[in-house]
């Protein structure tokens, strides 16, 4: 008897290759989970979660945290280069209230420690907490938020990894900003992660900003998107993700795509099979 599993994966193999226009981009080897970790009903410890991206296919995976998971951070990436996925990304979480230039909270400098003891040379997703550049003056911003990111671009090159911005919302979430700081450091190689389920305050003018960021985007990580709702939407089922999709691939993108989980009260492999058959409906 043929497994579920083995009958999602036929199904997502004629998915992505029935009339492939687009160069690879929607193989499953240019695609990866996103939001997996702490957004996960069945509280998967590491070994269950490798396996699970091994039986939907997946080759490679970005990996989001919480304190809880610091222990067993190490442990999980060494099970996913045995199994053969590489981590493409990691998460860091920026707040003014413990994180400064010169030094991080006590979370953010274990997860750089477990960085060099994995030896885990990989890119890190920076992302900002809305009160870091609360009350400031636009230059204030851009000054302050330029400090802080070329303080994490030395810490990331002593690691041979390296840092991208990350769209999370507010002044710091906008990717016209993001590129003002990216123009302020020359000397690193700076890259942005564009998130739709962080764009619903974008849709109006995304066409307008998309073409400009083409250059910067190093990933894309894809949800629904319904404009005024700050709601985790399934691909397929919103208004706009569609066309925001074309748009990019219309300007040039080329580079990979994260699949969303991003569900705490559910199982994140039924959400993971869900975004992958939108994403076949949508490309």
């Amino acid at each position: 008897m043929v497994s579920k599993n083995t009958l999602f994966l036929v199904l997502v193999s004629l998915l992505f290759s029935c009339s492939n226009k687009k160069d690879g981009l929607f193989d499953m080897d240019n695609l990866y989970p996103w939001c997996i970790v702490p957004f996960d009903a069945k509280k998967r410890t590491p070994e269950a979660r490798i396996q699970m991206l091994s039986e939907l296919g997946f080759q490679q995976y970005a990996y989001d945290w919480r304190k809880e998971h610091l222990p067993e951070m190490t442990r999980e990436w060494s099970l996913a280069e045995d199994k053969g996925i590489q981590v493409r990304a990691v998460y860091i979480w920026i707040d003014d209230r413990w994180d400064k230039v010169g030094q991080l909270n006590e979370s953010n400098e274990q997860l750089l420690k477990n960085l060099k003891l994995a030896k885990l040379e990989t890119q890190i997703w920076v992302a900002f907490h809305p009160n870091f550049v609360e009350g400031l003056k636009d230059k204030e911003a851009l000054n302050k938020s330029s400090k802080m990111i070329y303080y994490l671009c030395e810490r990331a090159s002593d690691l041979n990894c390296k840092i991208a911005l990350y769209n999370h919302g507010d002044w710091l979430g906008e990717p016209l900003n993001q590129i003002r700081i990216i123009k302020a450091l020359p000397k690193f190689d700076l890259g942005l992660i564009y998130n739709f389920h962080h764009s619903y305050d974008q849709v109006e003018y995304y066409p307008e900003f998309i073409g400009e960021i083409i250059p910067y985007l190093w990933s894309v990580n894809l949800s629904g998107v319904q404009k005024g709702t700050k709601d985790i939407i399934d691909l397929g089922n919103g208004d706009h993700e569609k066309e925001m999709l074309h748009l990019l691939i219309q300007n040039g993108y080329k580079n990979a795509f994260g699949i969303l989980g991003h569900r705490r009260d559910e199982d994140v492999k039924e959400v993971l099979k869900r975004n992958l058959k939108g994403l076949s409906i949508i490309k």
